[in-house]
């Protein structure tokens, strides 16, 4: 049975609203903005090599090797990570952040010297009315800072990605001044960040949709635009794909979603959306590596993966209720693995290397246990379902495997 006949998908119902500009890119911000989270450990060089192999292996199009300018750790790491694209000749194409200022601008390109990759200057500026009464900043002063950065940038060689921090809450005009100045000073990208994370959905569609109609169109220019989002409101997926509905071309994500305050957009769920969707290039893309960038990220930087974060957490294809866990099995004894892994979830497990699991616990019915026992070789004589049963039934947790082969004779260590 194909699942399409047995699924009416109301996603896919077509409105008047539009689709993302398709293909859709993805720049990783991990190794940069993800390590602003006070919580992280900075990876070792060796872990972020690793990280970024994962990145390739997933498909990710570009990342920000981090902040060069921030002192010579950082400026190694950077120039390591770039080195290592160079000689691994990966696909990745690379970014570095830099603040509007010569000194952080230079060591930028110092390294495309050094290492011969092109290296685009993501250089930001602070744009709300809030940051610039704080800072004392008066809008000449930030016109005069962009053209002065970015002409500088461009003396040395360098493709400028030219950032706004705080633009959802920076009023139009100086939406529209900023950004029309940097496209008119040679930046070809341009990002639009929800730095504090206040962004809705609505909001962050109707911001994209103003810079596309504002300053993009007018600009006759080929222009990339961004959408660099934070998960304050917990909304940080949504806005990323509202800004794609808007207009943008790309957005920025981190693994886990790691970051500063509560991180940053979730690239991992990014990544699964996109494929679910049916979004190019992203639908034909191999994710099976998903699970291990994510859990390569949590390893170097010490960030835990809850057990029931999407896809990847360790509960995400796991039941151990009877009513969920029977139909899966009934599913699995049809031998149809789509099926199974959709009977209970709108993510099919297949497509990430991953598979549903069926545990004993005290929600549990009689089809758990012998399922639990087929897959692990062990008979299932009525003695032993009824004692695993009762054992189940009378526990306040799902019971380890060791906790299943204590009610099994002879059977004493996990498999």
């Amino acid at each position: 049975m194909n699942l399409s006949e047995l699924i009416y998908d109301w996603n896919a119902v077509q409105t008047a609203q539009p689709q993302p500009a398709q293909p859709v890119l993805l720049n990783d911000e991990t190794l940069r903005d993800g390590l602003q989270s006070p919580s992280v450990r900075d990876p070792s060089i060796d872990q972020k090599i690793e990280i970024l192999h994962l990145m390739e292996a997933v498909g990710i199009q570009s990342l920000n090797l981090g902040l060069p300018g921030a002192g010579p750790r950082a400026l190694e790491h950077v120039e390591g990570l770039a080195r290592e694209i160079v000689a691994r000749r990966f696909r990745i194409r690379a970014n570095c952040a830099a603040r509007t200022h010569e000194r952080d601008i230079r060591p930028v390109a110092d390294i495309v010297q050094r290492t011969g990759l092109n290296v685009m200057a993501a250089t930001f500026i602070g744009s709300s009315p809030l940051r610039r009464y704080t800072e004392g900043w008066t809008d000449d002063f930030l016109l005069q800072t962009t053209e002065k950065a970015l002409h500088y940038a461009g003396s040395l060689g360098l493709e400028v990605m030219y950032v706004t921090e705080d633009t959802s809450r920076c009023d139009p005009q100086m939406v529209k001044r900023l950004y029309s100045t940097a496209i008119n000073c040679g930046a070809r990208a341009i990002v639009i960040c929800d730095t504090a994370g206040h962004a809705t959905p609505m909001g962050a569609f109707a911001l994209v949709r103003f810079v596309m109609e504002e300053v993009v169109k007018p600009s006759g220019e080929a222009i990339r635009v961004d959408w660099h989002g934070h998960c304050d409101r917990g909304l940080a997926t949504a806005n990323s794909f509202a800004a794609l509905l808007a207009g943008a071309n790309c957005v920025h994500a981190s693994a886990l979603g790691i970051g500063e305050r509560v991180g940053n957009t979730q690239m991992d769920q990014m990544l699964v959306n996109l494929k679910l969707m049916g979004v190019a290039p992203w639908a034909e893309q191999d994710l099976t590596h998903l699970k291990d960038y994510c859990q390569a990220v949590s390893r170097a930087t010490g960030v835990a993966i809850p057990r029931n974060y999407p896809v990847v957490g360790d509960d995400a294809f796991r039941t151990a209720t009877g009513v969920h866990a029977s139909a899966v099995i009934k599913a699995f004894k049809k031998d149809d693995v789509e099926l199974a892994n959709a009977v209970y979830s709108g993510v099919p497990a297949q497509l990430f290397g991953l598979e549903q699991l069926i545990d004993i616990g005290p929600m549990s019915g009689k089809s758990n246990v012998l399922f639990w026992l087929e897959r692990h070789g062990i008979p299932a004589s009525e003695e032993v379902v009824e004692r695993i049963f009762l054992r189940a039934k009378a526990s306040d947790h799902t019971l380890s495997d060791e906790e299943v082969l204590q009610c099994v004779p002879g059977e004493r260590k996990a498999n």
